[in-house]
């Protein structure tokens, strides 16, 4: 039996963006090529120190969640390319011995990249080694990408809209024949909603009615911000619609919507969460942030989303997706909330409008699409 050729998936653990898709393509692979195909997940911080991972990793987390103007700076700043490669290099230091001992052990047969702060030192590992193993870097954000994804030259890439790829001809001078456009990657379990049956099931082990819409709100790992102001705007009024929040690993939302679930008992207070899937079936409508995988997880779910925060630029794409293409509203102001969610209650003609124009998008899953690009790379 001939020995399985490996493809290194390799990612940072800078927020969920970079790991999902290459956890949803390696699920694809172990289970349509499985004689032939070994996907090995590469954390590129796996053995580094815990300041490097503090740093990179932690730093990234923390800021979003609690300093947003300051991300959104240094986010600004590293399009600077001497701020940008500098940093590039320093995350390098940390980041290639670790790779380079899995390369030279495993001897992988292609390479996905999935992080920018991995493309410079993949790629001089592969010269240094004088290997030529196939390598494609996937930009994970659809829409708006930030320049340190197209530093280096001759790179194949994979994106997300054709939006992104004009970008990456007009304006980063990509050649066109090293674009591949697919949809955007997400679990495959979110490829379908559930049938109507099965999500009265889901209401009913939640304690939700079956006779009121559903509010959701839910951002990423670290809750959504502001997420005490929204639920206390929403709670103060007299809506006819069920609550509920999921909290993440927020402790300080979790304690405060908890305080406010003794004062309106119908309020659902979730921490982090494996049943996202479930609750998107469960609701109606999405209060949320602008992260493309939890953008792409309400709209294939046929909910929608009612957008009150992203990072600028680099979730901006994916709010103007969502507001331009009138799937969804974008509201950052948190007074305004309770009249947009009572509107799209009581006017179902409005609602029926963003369910159809969601529907008229024919999105879908691109895993097995980017999967199969993959095993016919050369």
């Amino acid at each position: 039996m001939d020995q399985k050729q490996k493809y290194f998936l390799c990612y940072l653990k800078t927020g969920g963006g970079h790991l999902a898709p290459a956890k949803s393509i390696a699920k694809y692979l172990s289970t349509n090529h499985n004689a032939t195909v070994e996907p090995v997940l590469i954390d590129g911080l796996e053995n580094a120190s815990s300041f490097a991972r503090f740093v990179i990793e932690d730093g990234y987390r923390i800021l979003q969640a609690r300093a947003k103007w300051y991300y959104e700076l240094i986010y600004a700043l590293n399009k600077f390319p001497p701020i940008g490669l500098g940093n590039v290099a320093l995350a390098n230091f940390f980041i290639k011995s670790q790779i380079r001992k899995r390369i030279i052990e495993e001897r992988p047969a292609k390479i996905a990249i999935l992080h920018f702060l991995l493309i410079e030192p993949i790629y001089s590992i592969l010269k240094e080694l004088n290997l030529d193993i196939p390598v494609v870097t996937m930009v994970t954000d659809p829409f708006t990408a930030h320049p340190m994804w197209f530093k280096r030259e001759q790179q194949r890439f994979i994106v997300f809209s054709e939006r992104l790829k004009e970008y990456c001809v007009t304006k980063r001078k990509v050649p066109e024949q090293k674009l591949n456009v697919f949809p955007f990657i997400i679990d495959e379990k979110f490829s379908l909603p559930l049938p109507d049956s099965e999500i009265r099931t889901i209401k009913e082990r939640f304690g939700f009615s079956h006779e009121k819409k559903m509010v959701l709100i839910i951002g990423g790992g670290d809750g959504i911000p502001h997420g005490k102001d929204i639920l206390q705007q929403l709670l103060g009024t007299m809506m006819d619609v069920e609550i509920a929040i999921v909290c993440g690993k927020n402790k300080q939302l979790y304690d405060d919507a908890t305080a406010l679930q003794r004062r309106y008992p119908a309020l659902k207070v979730f921490a982090f969460v494996d049943f996202v899937y479930e609750l998107l079936n469960a609701s109606d409508i999405v209060i949320t942030k602008c992260g493309a995988s939890t953008i792409m997880e309400i709209l294939m779910m046929k909910k929608i989303p009612v957008i009150n925060d992203y990072l600028w630029e680099q979730e901006l794409g994916n709010m103007e997706f969502v507001r331009d293409n009138r799937l969804g509203i974008f509201e950052r102001n948190i007074s305004k909330l309770p009249a947009i969610i009572g509107e799209l209650i009581s006017n179902e003609t409005m609602y029926s409008m963003f369910r159809q124009n969601i529907e008229m998008m024919n999105l879908r899953n691109g895993t097995g699409d980017v999967a199969e690009f993959l095993v016919s790379l050369k």
